[in-house]
């Protein structure tokens, strides 16, 4: 089932034509009842009242970014997309379908993730129709469709990726919401196809371990933080460390053995990486 653009007539003038019909058949009625005119004449009153009714029956309003489907005795005819006042044959089946940009957001999911643990997750949906004759004919309801489809492609998004990148390279839902809100889209494509639904954008709205294990993955979170810190300021040290004993040797401040060195290399690495500020300890003798 395609969209079959189809004309329709300007409105306006088949509104003053039917006005001008039911005055006539006013006219004609009143003459024949009131003053007693033939009876052909009452008789021609009803009729063009009869007519003029169903050509009023006919009108129907079209709003910009509005279509209307129309059908003759449950057979696809077309859709019409002229805005304003229009008209069609008074036997049409209309109905009436916005071609507006809407969004919605989805409940918050509790979902499992790649790795097991509970999350809760929402998204955000921006669509629209862009075939009216698939939103009305290949589905019962095309909106709610759209939300339960989405919801699925969601829950089934979620079980694909882990909630953290553990490893370099991997995608997680946290931390590459770009590529995620991406394959969103492309799923929910596949499933709106057929309802003539165009989805323009999908994103994470919420995101968060469901609360039974909020704590445990919060102090997990924290951990992995504290040991990343504590690589960045170890590295950091032993260069400066390498830095120190490069340049002690390069101007020949002071000649160190290697008992020497090792001694230094502890000071240092202990006033570098210590999480308090450490206590000097002044050597008044000799050199050794």
């Amino acid at each position: 089932m395609k969209e079959n653009p189809i004309r329709s007539a300007a409105g306006i003038p088949v509104l003053l034509g039917t006005l001008a019909l039911l005055a006539a058949a006013g006219w004609a009625f009143f003459d024949a009842v009131i003053t007693g005119g033939p009876a052909w004449q009452l008789v021609a009153g009803i009729v063009i009242a009869v007519v003029a009714v169903l050509a009023m029956v006919g009108l129907y309003m079209l709003e910009p970014n509005q279509a209307a489907v129309v059908s003759l005795f449950g057979k696809y005819v077309g859709t019409v997309h002229d805005n304003g006042l229009r008209w069609n044959n008074p036997f049409f089946t209309k109905r009436k379908v916005s071609l507006r940009v809407r969004n919605f957001e989805s409940g918050r999911l509790k979902v499992n993730e790649l790795d097991g643990s509970p999350i809760e997750i929402a998204a955000v949906i921006v669509w629209k129709v862009v075939d009216s004759a698939e939103a009305v004919f290949n589905v019962d309801d095309y909106e709610s469709f759209v939300h339960i489809q989405s919801e699925a492609a969601l829950r089934a998004m979620a079980t694909s990726y882990p909630y953290d990148q553990h490893e370099d390279g991997q995608i997680s839902l946290r931390s590459h919401s770009a590529e995620i809100s991406e394959h969103l889209k492309v799923q929910l494509d596949e499933r709106l196809a057929k309802a003539g639904v165009d989805v323009l954008e999908a994103r994470i709205s919420h995101l968060a371990y469901a609360p039974e294990i909020a704590q445990a993955m919060l102090q997990r979170q924290q951990a992995n933080a504290v040991v990343a810190a504590r690589a960045r300021i170890v590295a950091g040290a032993c260069g400066m460390v390498e830095m120190a004993l490069a340049e002690l040797q390069k101007n020949g401040v002071v000649q160190l053995d290697e008992e020497r060195k090792a001694a230094m290399v502890s000071n240092l690495l202990v006033m570098l990486c210590g999480d308090r500020g450490t206590q000097p300890v002044v050597n008044a003798g000799s050199l050794y």
